[in-house]
């Protein structure tokens, strides 16, 4: 089955072994946060999935806005479209980072099943302009898409991704020559004018039954003066106070918001923290992603910005909500215009 990938290498694992963070063949998180999905109890897991209510997916389809992605530059500023979920694109200058990309409808190895709201796929590869970077946070499925990714092989000329993770693309027919692996807080320049940086997030990995085999992360950007956070997923914790010091203030922060419940907290934020989180991470403006596009949990589809923006506004922390599609550029207004007020 192409979809699960492929574990590192015995030789590669070898290598892990002398890093900080790999301990008896697993990449761990900080201050010794642990989490298993065995570790829930299979008779809540079940209780959630069977009373989850039936706002947890959208009525009627996502609002979103048709942009040509193509159209030329330069941008004289970040401009980000999201495509829903962690799935966004990057355009600076002439320049196109695509982050995250799921564009096969699904975020699970089962067919049919964790399919895209309707109204939330509207893209797919054949919308992309050229790209220069390739940026995978982690291995989830719903971060790290086996369709997407191998429809976008010809097209992507390097990859910056966490330890491990390039053996799944090795798999899939990418290059070694084109696929950078990082540790947590190494840095890569894949291009003029473009560094990335790998920081720690508190979360896991796997996609078959080998978890935490491959590394998980944030990406601190920098894009000429400007410097994005671009989040993956994380549950909260001194990390993100700890990054603000080291690598903020920054321009812009895109965190995960949803997909979150108590029986897996310590790997997803819940909102007042995702509000929290761009505050210490010293971010002029936060962008909530991880919503709108699958429903990974049992809270209602719109739950997540809903709870945020009060949360962020006692911080003092501005957000910005555009819609799918629709372009946004750092240091614009932020848009706060309620699309998704509906069941």
């Amino acid at each position: 089955m192409k979809i699960l990938g492929k574990a590192p290498a015995a030789a590669q694992v070898q290598q892990f072994i002398t890093l900080p963070n790999f301990k008896n063949g697993k990449f761990q998180n900080l201050g010794g946060v642990t989490f298993s999905p065995g570790d829930i109890p299979l008779g809540k897991l079940l209780g959630g999935f069977l009373s989850k209510p039936k706002t947890s997916r959208p009525s009627r389809p996502v609002p979103s806005v048709t942009t040509d992605l193509r159209a030329p530059g330069p941008f004289a500023k970040p401009t980000i479209i999201w495509f829903g979920h962690s799935s966004y694109l990057i355009k600076y200058q002439q320049l196109n980072i695509l982050v995250d990309p799921v564009f096969s409808g699904s975020a699970s190895p089962v067919p049919g099943s964790v399919k895209a709201f309707a109204g939330s796929n509207g893209y797919g590869v054949a919308d992309l302009p050229p790209l220069d970077v390739l940026v995978l946070t982690h291995d989830h499925y719903d971060h790290l898409d086996y369709a997407t990714v191998a429809a976008l092989r010809p097209r992507v000329p390097r990859v910056v991704t966490g330890l491990g993770v390039g053996a799944h693309l090795r798999s899939w027919g990418y290059d070694a020559a084109q696929i950078t692996e990082l540790n947590w807080h190494e840095t890569a320049a894949p291009l003029p004018g473009v560094q990335l940086t790998a920081v720690p997030a508190q979360h896991m990995s796997g996609r078959a039954f080998a978890p935490q085999n491959t590394l998980w992360a944030a990406f601190v950007l920098q894009l000429g003066p400007y410097r994005l956070y671009l989040g993956g997923d994380s549950g909260y914790g001194p990390h993100f106070q700890e990054i603000g010091a080291r690598y903020g203030p920054f321009d812009l922060a895109l965190l995960e918001n949803g997909q979150y419940d108590q029986l897996w907290h310590a790997i997803h934020t819940l909102p007042a923290e995702t509000a929290q989180a761009a505050h210490d991470l010293r971010a002029a403006v936060l962008w909530p992603v991880h919503w709108a596009k699958f429903g990974l949990a049992y809270h209602p589809w719109n739950e997540p910005v809903r709870l945020l923006l009060p949360a962020a506004a006692a911080l003092g922390v501005p957000v910005t909500v555009p819609r799918i599609g629709e372009p946004y550029a750092v240091g614009d207004p932020v848009r706060q215009e309620p699309w998704w007020e509906f069941a």
